[in-house]
């Protein structure tokens, strides 16, 4: 079946882009029944498409910043310990 294909072959933006045709296509009306089941049904796919690749890249992009954040706490906390040296160093 091309849609399972598809997951894996289908990059963010050839879905969304196929996607906005088929609703042109379902808008501008003129489609047999059958037709337009087919086309609600590769709508339906190429959103599922969309939205994996968008979920991908919401967990990515919090890893990142959980990544950041942790690099930055990381730094504080170095920080912290390194202040009474340098006190005790003045006093």
């Amino acid at each position: 079946m091309a849609e399972t294909k598809d997951r894996g072959t289908l990059g963010y933006e050839q879905a969304r882009d196929e996607l906005m045709e088929v609703v042109r296509r379902l808008e501008s009306g003129g489609s047999t029944l059958e037709e337009s089941l087919a086309l609600w049904e590769r709508g339906e796919e190429l959103a599922r498409i969309c939205r994996q690749w968008l979920d991908g890249a919401r967990e990515r992009l919090d890893a990142a910043l959980a990544e950041s954040e942790g690099e930055s706490a990381e730094g504080e906390e170095e920080g912290d310990a390194e202040e009474p040296a340098a006190a005790d160093r003045a006093g």
